[in-house]
């Protein structure tokens, strides 16, 4: 995948060193394989970001760098993946973990009207979890290595067009020189 089109989305690594959630980390973001862009870097940065997304946390951001970090993977990649699952994502993608879940387990799937109270969560998570978070799991995985995959399509497709391109304009550079 273009490094011009990656590093032109992503924020500056100095700013991400700042983020005060990330401080934990401490001198671990002075790594400088954490910042390059290859294929390796961005294709795990890509799974490590993508499963992060499923784990039904609050501060998934800082889940991702702990992930990523030890395995030197593309940090920001990482990090700014896991805003797959939004605020205005989460509800449908959690639901259909949830369904997911209850899909594998063979339950019967039980409706429920979301609230973001502490006695909702008291109430009626204690009932959906299970089914809940093994839909975030089962989604977690197949969404990192569907997103594997197509970073490593994405990014082969791409040298071989370069490299194509490369080779037409080396073949019409040596048809105009003058031959002796």
């Amino acid at each position: 995948m273009p490094k011009k089109f990656i590093k032109r989305y992503l924020p500056d690594h100095e700013k991400i060193r700042g983020h005060k959630h990330l401080q934990i980390f401490g001198s671990l973001l002075h790594d400088p394989n954490l910042w390059h862009l290859n294929r390796r870097s961005v294709v795990g940065a890509v799974t490590v970001g993508l499963f992060s997304a499923w784990i039904p946390v609050p501060f998934q951001m800082v889940i991702a760098a702990a992930i990523a970090i030890p395995a030197r993977v593309n940090l920001p990649v990482s990090v700014a993946l896991v805003w797959v699952t939004n605020p205005l994502t989460m509800p449908p993608l959690y639901y259909f973990a949830y369904k997911v879940g209850t899909w594998v387990l063979q339950m019967p799937s039980r409706p429920f009207h979301f609230e973001l109270t502490f006695q909702w969560l008291a109430e009626e998570l204690g009932t959906v979890w299970h089914p809940f978070l093994l839909g975030c799991a089962i989604q977690g995985v197949l969404s990192a290595a569907v997103g594997n995959l197509l970073m490593r399509g994405l990014w082969r497709v791409h040298i071989i067009r370069y490299v194509q391109r490369r080779r037409r304009a080396a073949a019409r550079r040596a048809r105009m020189e003058p031959r002796e």
